[in-house]
């Protein structure tokens, strides 16, 4: 019969549980060690101190979250700008006889 089914997640199995890269743990890790350190080393804090050295890795963490149709908000980021830097003028090269030429 030829039927054929081919799972939407195949890509899911190559990611470290199921959602990061090893790029994106060693994000997250870079930015969890800053804020231990920055806890250790500043004492006594207000508010607004707090937010600040918990900074690393808040934006650490919404870099790798899992988005929809994409792999993480990193990867989404990039791919805006490859789109945004990248050529937008493509030129027809097919394999036509006439190669588009009349």
């Amino acid at each position: 019969m030829d039927n054929y089914l081919i799972p939407a997640n195949t890509k899911k199995s190559k990611l470290i549980l199921g959602f990061f890269t090893p790029i994106d743990l060693a994000i997250f890790g870079t930015g969890c060690t800053v804020t231990i350190i920055m806890l250790l080393i500043f004492q006594g804090m207000n508010l607004t101190t707090a937010i600040i050295i918990l900074m690393p890795a808040l934006i650490s963490g919404f870099l790798v979250i899992p988005v929809p149709n994409y792999h993480n908000v990193l990867q989404l980021i990039t791919n805006i700008v490859m789109y945004s830097m990248g050529r937008k003028k493509y030129y027809w090269k097919g394999w036509c006889i006439k190669d588009g030429e009349e």
